[in-house]
């Protein structure tokens, strides 16, 4: 389902910067953050293209500490769904994650249980997609805090997702504002797709070069028959 680009990135080491740390009882745990992993799907399986849905969310226990602040840990089930670019493959992953809210009001703490309770569900059902999502993290033999590698996510035009590295004629280097806006031109099918963070705050400049906006798809595209012409 995933092209072959794709699924060379979702196999690169994973960056140690992106690693963070903490510590249970004697134990130093490696994670990876929430927010890190929705930005890393976003750019990688890309805008539109995933989803997922709470399965289920139920309180486990509840209880108070020696500081009187209540305690209450929630379990999630989680459900997410990639697609392909045309939306004619899926896959589906499902995990279950678990999450503690301490604060001095009841409903603080059912509020932090329960989001983190779904994050960690997240997390652990992208994981399965590979190294960049964090799967490493749970091989225990290797060193998590080595140098960061050489294979960062692509930000360049000449580090795009491309199906095809052999087409990177289709993709000329008149898309320089789109370029210095911090976005990516996408090769994907017989399709040029505009990829990047605040896409829709620069869509003036992005139909300024000839992308139209599928609201089906939710994504801006322009056809490599039309590039060529």
């Amino acid at each position: 389902m995933f092209n072959e680009k794709q699924l060379q990135v979702l196999n690169y080491e994973l960056d140690a910067s992106r690693i963070k740390t903490r510590e249970k009882g004697n134990i130093s745990l490696s994670y990876i953050e929430g927010h890190d992993v929705i930005e890393t799907a976003n750019k990688i399986i890309g805008y539109g293209n995933w989803s997922y849905n709470i399965s289920k969310l139920e309180q486990v226990s509840q209880e108070k500490n020696h500081n009187q602040n209540v305690v209450i840990c929630y379990k999630a089930t989680v459900r997410i769904i990639a697609k392909d670019i045309s939306h004619t493959k899926e896959v589906a992953r499902e995990d279950v994650g678990f999450g503690t809210g301490v604060a001095k009001t009841l409903a603080d703490a059912h509020e932090g249980a329960a989001k983190e309770a779904v994050t960690d569900a997240l997390k652990r059902a992208m994981r399965t997609f590979g190294n960049q999502f964090g799967n490493s993290l749970y091989d225990k033999r290797k060193n998590h805090h080595a140098q960061p590698n050489n294979h960062q996510l692509p930000q360049q035009p000449n580090q795009n997702y491309q199906a095809n590295n052999q087409n990177q004629q289709h993709l000329p280097h008149d898309y320089s504002s789109l370029y210095n806006l911090g976005l990516t031109i996408v090769e994907q099918g017989a399709n040029l797709v505009v990829i990047g963070d605040d896409i829709f705050a620069k869509k003036d400049s992005i139909k300024a070069c000839g992308f139209r906006w599928d609201a089906t798809s939710k994504f801006w595209y322009k056809p490599i028959e039309e590039q060529a012409a």
